[in-house]
């Protein structure tokens, strides 16, 4: 299966072309740059950069796959607009994984075995004294939440856990306090688009991607009235 996945959640803009089998994920070209703004002008065109270094054509592409959120309030409407417009386009499936999920793989990567038999924890600043927060143990992911530090850190409990993200220490300082063990790492993790690759093969695409806030934005926009939550 040959997969197009981008994300566009938090703090930068990445794409990825990416070949799935039996044997594993085979990244074929991607592309990576930390941004705080500019996301709806950079997607496109790294997308277009991108499956043009693959080596495939856009009619290639088997499953197209982004991240839904949470994030900031913009980037995930660039993202999950651009993968319907593809949808629609191509008539290829779109399928949706939780920036979250994303940020857990990647940390699995890089972490190698460090965070086997310890409980891994996403949790991201999303300012106002809140964070994204989502929990993976080695078989299940639970459910990407807007917490308080404090609730993140009752989420967690005496679990022996690793938490990466930009609000990992915060985090981690309360559960030390509770009497918990709670390791910090990769505080400037983001979303990359090979996870997302890596994490498609095994979603069903038969549903729509939908944008997942978890909290209303600023400002209000026309048609969404409600705060979807979703599983990764």
């Amino acid at each position: 299966m040959n997969v197009l996945a981008f994300d566009t959640c938090f703090g930068a803009v990445s794409a990825a072309v990416c070949s799935t089998d039996a044997e594993g994920l085979r990244v074929l070209a991607e592309s990576y740059e930390a941004r705080t703004s500019g996301h709806a002008e950079r997607l496109v065109p790294m997308i277009d950069e991108t499956v043009q270094r693959s080596g495939l054509a856009l009619g290639d592409i088997d499953r197209l796959a982004v991240t839904m959120g949470p994030g900031g309030f913009t980037g995930v409407r660039v993202g999950v607009a651009a993968a319907r417009a593809l949808s629609l386009a191509t008539g290829k499936p779109a399928v949706g994984v939780t920036s979250l999920a994303a940020m857990a793989h990647e940390a699995r990567r890089l972490l190698s075995d460090g965070s086997q038999g310890r409980l891994l924890v996403v949790a991201v600043d999303a300012r106002a004294g809140m964070v994204y927060v989502q929990a993976f143990d080695d078989v299940s992911a639970g459910e990407a939440l807007l917490l308080d530090p404090m609730d993140a850190a009752a989420l967690i409990g005496r679990r022996p856990a690793v938490i990466v993200g930009s609000g990992a220490a915060a985090v981690a300082s309360l559960v030390a306090d509770a009497g918990g063990r709670a390791e910090v790492a990769l505080a400037d993790l983001q979303p990359h688009a090979r996870a997302v690759a890596a994490l498609a093969a095994d979603l069903d695409p038969t549903g729509s991607v939908r944008p997942l806030y978890l909290r209303r934005p600023d400002a209000k926009v026309q048609g969404d009235k409600s705060i979807p939550r979703a599983a990764p």
